[in-house]
């Protein structure tokens, strides 16, 4: 795969394979074997698509700042990333009452990413000329894991078992190697950045006129659990209950270098963490009525316990995430009709929250407890023969709940804080927006019209979203609008059955939105993108 995107000088090229065999070894016992190897290389657009708040959120007294400005060194913008993967999944059917799955995974990534990085200041007063340095990241992720369960399905009477016991494991290991060039900042020009270049000194062993700082950090953690579950029927009502209980052990190192300093090379830190062992039992119950007239009530309740897969600036891994969630909601399948409405509502609290660290770029911070609430509804359905409708709105409120941080407004016109510092609890959580719209109408032309095409059309809606952790300011709403056709080839040629072609067109009237932003920065979103796909089934 090829492609090239919005901004100049990043594109994209990925090539990979997939294979994968099943074999059925007899009536009762198959195996299935899975495999992939994906090779992406091309140029980095993480710290691309990032842009000054002054051309982006506010162009008053600014320009706007084009999308396809690349704010970066031409020859410092690459990302490489390889990925593997193994799996095998193995079923044997012990009676119509006892199945027994087991599913090994391995997966590694190796990626490499230069990219440039906008440290927070302006050559002048003209917000134009702005400061990069060098960045370069290595990072190694393999995890390896294996899920063995028992499952299957009975009667006791008038009540119908679903039911599932098992076991499973996960070895997760990461290694981050972050290598900074503080010497040597080169001033881009956001309206005219031309294709920057930039020769950074990486060479932790000597000053050789520039400092170097080099922070390696390897964690891991192993995860085991035993888990069940039952789900009982019986008339109208439905009634699933389960547990689980995990065991975790995590290790992390890290180490610190710099080279800026009079013996050029010198070792700031070693540090090492390791964690008390930690468990915890976590369940989840639900229960559904199922009425006769195509309405099914319902409600659940649920605990988690998820390992963090990150560590703080010191080296410090993060306590699990763990929470709790109540939901309620309806959904009605309208009589005699393809046709499903629903609609729920949710409380979810979080503990050990992760968060982007203000001031160290690139790391987590935890953030305490976390409180989400809001509703849902959603509208799925043939109108008619021919039309397709899918619908939905949700309203979500994600504030920080218990928490000691405190931090200063900021203002994004002049990009400087102001007032005392005020606590993050009862804040909302930046980047999320409250409100989300969207509706998507298929139509299929009448036979007797023309055979075989398609029409469709959506829009899309992002609401409002705060920046920063003590709600400084908002990035604005938007409303995007999407197009689409398809044309089915067997329907005028039975030989072609299967051959289906499709174009589509996002953000169809271009329109210039800001995705979301942090206190100093925001990130463009996607302009008009046409793609089509010629695909065949067989």
């Amino acid at each position: 795969v090829t492609q090239g995107t919005q901004i100049d000088h990043v594109n994209y090229h990925r090539v990979g394979i997939l294979p994968s065999i099943s074999w059925d070894i007899d009536e009762k016992t198959s195996l299935t074997i899975l495999g992939s190897y994906m090779y992406t290389q091309g140029t980095g657009a993480t710290a691309s698509a990032q842009y000054p708040i002054q051309g982006t959120l506010f162009t008053n007294n600014f320009a706007q700042i084009p999308r396809r400005n690349f704010l970066g060194f031409t020859n410092w913008n690459e990302e490489s990333v390889k990925d593997a993967m193994f799996e095998y999944k193995f079923k044997h059917d012990f009676s119509q009452y006892i199945k027994f799955t087991q599913t090994f995974r391995w997966e590694k990534s190796d990626r490499h990413l230069k990219e440039a990085i906008n440290d927070g200041s302006v050559s002048s007063s003209d917000v134009a000329d702005q400061y990069y340095y060098a960045d370069y990241h290595h990072t190694i992720t393999d995890t390896v894991g294996m899920d063995a369960r028992l499952f299957g399905k009975f009667s006791t009477g008038p009540i119908h078992h679903t039911w599932v016991v098992g076991s499973d494991f996960r070895q997760y290991n990461y290694n981050f190697q972050s290598t900074t060039s503080d010497v040597g900042d080169s001033i881009i020009n956001v309206y005219n950045p031309g294709a920057t270049k930039y020769t950074p000194c990486f060479n932790i062993n000597s000053h050789s006129g520039c400092a170097n700082d080099l922070e390696i950090t390897k964690y891991g953690y192993f995860q085991e659990g035993v888990y069940f579950q039952d789900q009982l029927k019986w008339k109208g009502i439905t009634l699933i209950a389960g547990g689980r209980q995990d065991w975790v052990n995590t290790t992390t190192n890290g180490f610190s270098y710099s080279n800026d300093n009079s013996s050029n090379t010198k070792k700031l830190e070693d540090t090492t963490h390791k964690t008390q062992p930690q468990s915890a039992f976590t369940w989840r119950s639900g229960l559904t009525y199922q009425f006769n007239f195509g309405l099914a009530p319902y409600f659940s309740y649920s605990t988690s316990f998820v390992p963090q897969t990150a560590t703080d600036y010191n080296g410090q891994p993060f306590a699990p995430l763990t929470g709790s969630q109540y939901e309620a909601g309806l959904k009605y399948r309208v009589p005699n009709h393809d046709i499903m409405v629903t609609a729920s509502a949710f409380h979810i609290l979080e503990n050990h929250y992760s968060i982007k660290d203000m001031q160290h770029s690139g790391y987590s911070t935890d953030a305490g407890t976390v409180k989400s609430q809001g509703f849902e509804v959603s509208v799925n359905g043939n109108i008619t023969k021919q039309l397709r409708l899918v619908a939905s709105y949700s309203f979500t409120d994600v504030r920080f709940a218990k928490n000691n941080r405190t931090a200063k407004r900021v203002n994004p016109y002049t990009g400087e804080t102001y007032g005392n510092a005020v606590s993050y609890e009862g804040m909302s959580v930046p980047y999320i927006p409250r409100n989300m719209a969207s509706i998507f109408i298929n139509y299929d032309i009448p036979k007797s019209f023309i055979k075989g095409i398609s029409v469709n059309g959506g829009i899309r809606y992002m609401g409002s979203s705060y920046a920063g952790y003590v709600e400084s300011f908002k990035s604005p709403a938007y409303l995007l609008f999407d197009i689409g056709a398809s044309y089915d080839f067997g329907t005028a040629m039975s030989a072609l059955k299967g051959l289906k072609a499709q174009l589509a067109i996002s953000n169809l009237t271009n329109k210039y939105y800001i995705s979301s932003c942090d206190n100093y920065d925001c990130y463009v979103g996607q302009g008009r993108r046409v793609y089509g796909n010629l695909t065949y089934h067989w």
